[in-house]
């Protein structure tokens, strides 16, 4: 698959009048997302490995060509050009499983106008999707205090490339696990899972299902034990099953698909227990999210593996990241004029011009975020104020101390990455690192304090005057 028709048709038909008017000069294109899923205080910046990967080989086809003239739309020039194309372009960036706010460029782009207008699908779809998937698996992570999370999501999946992309972004989030298998082989994930009721009801009887599972598996065994009747022949025949395989020094767990979580697993704990078995764990599952997981967890049940699905790999009530994908700076007679999208709504405005992000820092870890104007500096031991993106009243003055860390580095030059794919364990050390730092008020479900994503007063200034000289040209 060569890439090139993975885009939205005005993207090239804005690409084929770029070209047509002699508009296709340099450029500068941020993205952004603009509130935070799920009423949350945080997000994870996931896909930008396999979005660099794509990058690399967006081509045009023969086949892709004749598509394209096929439509009817497209001119003999421009589809010659398409035959030529690559990108080529600079991209800076978050590094991959940092934590991230709204309003600031988590990727910025440096290209010719045509190039990246061709790439605005490629580049929203990977960020977007994997982003969100990445922070609902940190939420369900952090609700459930340890407890390891499973990813049982294939079956709900948006198609097949939505269930490889959301085991990706599942594992950097947290996940320990995949029952992909598909997945698990390519990314190097651990795979896992348990058993299905067809598997119970396939044998002529619970007792002689379990024990068979056993046989075949001892060092995996996990019993489902809803099949029929949880209490009365599940938990039962699982501790007969489970005591032969104890006997052999195996460790063995048990798992509840349906009914009240919080209830019988405290009836099978007490049971596995009563009969000796207090190595065997708990497993749960059944359309689980992080707000069911923070109560059944604050219940103090006794569940040790949560198996997540649907609402992990969905996004469950929120099925979409907000990022979106706009132009920050052309070059206009010999300069990078600053652009800006202006709108009645202050918080539909974009930010002008080519910008970087620092996280200011005190001892307790990160305090807020300030975008610059990428040719000003952020002065250490100076006091400043720093100014809501929205143009509205808020505002904070602090003195930074030399502890404010730059957010994007160069990962892509002349449209050759500048450094070989990312191990994914690594990825999910550094997202798991990034939260650690942050307080917990930042990270809780609930009413989450809100944290400052700021500008300087240059690039406040900056932004006061291309929206009132817009207001005045139009």
């Amino acid at each position: 698959m060569s890439g090139g028709l993975f885009t939205d048709f005005y993207e090239l038909t804005m690409a084929q009048g770029y070209l047509e008017y002699g508009l296709d000069r340099p450029a500068v294109f941020n993205l952004f997302f603009r509130r935070q899923p799920w009423g949350g205080g945080y997000s994870l910046f996931a896909g930008l490995d396999p979005l660099l990967e794509a990058l690399q080989g967006f081509r045009f086809s023969g086949d892709d060509l004749e598509y394209l003239d096929g439509l009817g739309t497209f001119s003999d020039r421009f589809l010659h050009y398409l035959e030529g194309f690559s990108f080529k372009g600079d991209i800076y960036a978050f590094a991959e499983g940092d934590v991230i706010f709204p309003h600031e460029p988590l990727l910025r782009v440096h290209s010719s106008l045509v190039e990246g207008q061709l790439i605005e699908g490629l580049v929203l779809n990977t960020v977007n999707f994997q982003s969100l998937i990445a922070t609902k698996a940190a939420r369900i992570s952090r609700a459930a205090k340890g407890g390891r999370i499973m990813e049982f999501g294939l079956r709900r999946a948006q198609g097949r490339d939505g269930a490889l992309s959301a085991a990706r972004a599942a594992y950097i989030g947290g996940a320990y696990g995949t029952s992909n298998v598909q997945a698990a082989r390519n990314l190097g994930i651990p795979a896992m899972g348990t058993m299905a009721h067809s598997w119970v009801m396939a044998f002529p009887s619970e007792r002689e299902a379990f024990d068979a599972y056993a046989e075949l598996y001892p060092d995996k065994t996990i019993f489902l034990i809803d099949t029929y009747d949880t209490l009365g022949s599940g938990v039962r025949n699982a501790i007969l099953a489970g005591k032969r395989l104890a006997e052999r020094g195996k460790r063995f767990g048990v798992r509840l698909d349906s009914g009240d979580i919080q209830y019988l697993s405290a009836q099978v704990r007490k049971a596995l227990d009563d009969a000796g078995l207090r190595d065997s764990f708990i497993v749960v599952s059944n359309e689980l999210d992080e707000t069911i997981i923070e109560r059944l967890v604050a219940e103090s049940s006794p569940i040790d593996v949560w198996g997540v699905g649907t609402s992990l790999v969905t996004g469950g009530c929120e099925s979409s990241f907000t990022g979106v994908y706009k132009l920050a700076a052309v070059e206009r007679g010999g300069r990078m004029d600053p652009t800006m999208k202006v709108s009645e709504n202050p918080a539909k405005s974009t930010d002008p011009g080519i910008k970087d992000v620092w996280r200011l820092h005190d001892d307790d870890g990160p305090i807020a975020d300030v975008m610059t104007l990428s040719d000003e500096a952020l002065a250490s031991g100076v006091e400043q104020t720093f100014y809501h993106p929205s143009l509205d009243t808020r505002r904070f003055t602090m003195t930074p101390d030399g502890n404010a860390v730059s957010m994007l580095s160069k990962v892509m030059e002349g449209g050759l990455r500048l450094a070989p794919p990312a191990v994914l364990d690594a990825i999910r050390e550094r997202a798991a690192s990034a939260l650690a730092r942050f307080d917990s008020t930042y990270l809780r479900l609930l009413n989450p304090h809100l944290y400052r994503v700021s500008i300087t007063e240059n690039l406040r200034a900056l932004k006061l005057r291309l929206s009132e000289e817009t207001k005045k040209a139009m």
